[in-house]
């Protein structure tokens, strides 16, 4: 019978904790470079819900509506979203986020974004 080495127990706990870890949680994919918009129009989005902070309009072939996303950068924009919503120009690797003030919107003018996706939304 083999005894278990202080390496092998070691090497066991180290893959037991990283699956705990990441149990329950998405894991990251490779940032996206994307290019972003921002509008303000407050109506409901194509999921049925009403435009509020923290969500996004997305190519639905690219990302489908549910999916989660993280902005890294630029900092200010930094965050989890959701895309609830497409848009008639959004095409491709393009996003259009939602804020509440139409001024910041217009500041925003077309940013590049780098962009993690956490899970992927169900597919029409």
């Amino acid at each position: 019978m083999l005894r278990p080495t202080f390496v092998s127990i070691v090497s066991a706990i180290c893959l037991m904790t990283a699956s705990a870890e990441g149990a329950g949680r998405p894991r990251a994919t490779s940032p996206l470079r994307m290019s972003a918009t921002a509008y303000c129009e407050s109506g409901k989005t194509r999921s049925g819900l009403r435009a509020r902070r923290g969500i996004v309009a997305a190519d639905p072939r690219l990302l489908p509506l549910g999916s989660r996303i993280r902005v890294v950068a630029p900092k200010p924009y930094a965050g989890v979203y959701q895309v609830m919503d497409v848009g008639r120009r959004v095409k491709g690797r393009e996003l259009d986020i939602f804020m509440p003030s139409c001024k910041h919107a217009r500041t925003f003018g077309r940013r590049l974004l780098s962009v993690h996706v956490l899970e992927r939304g169900a597919e029409d």
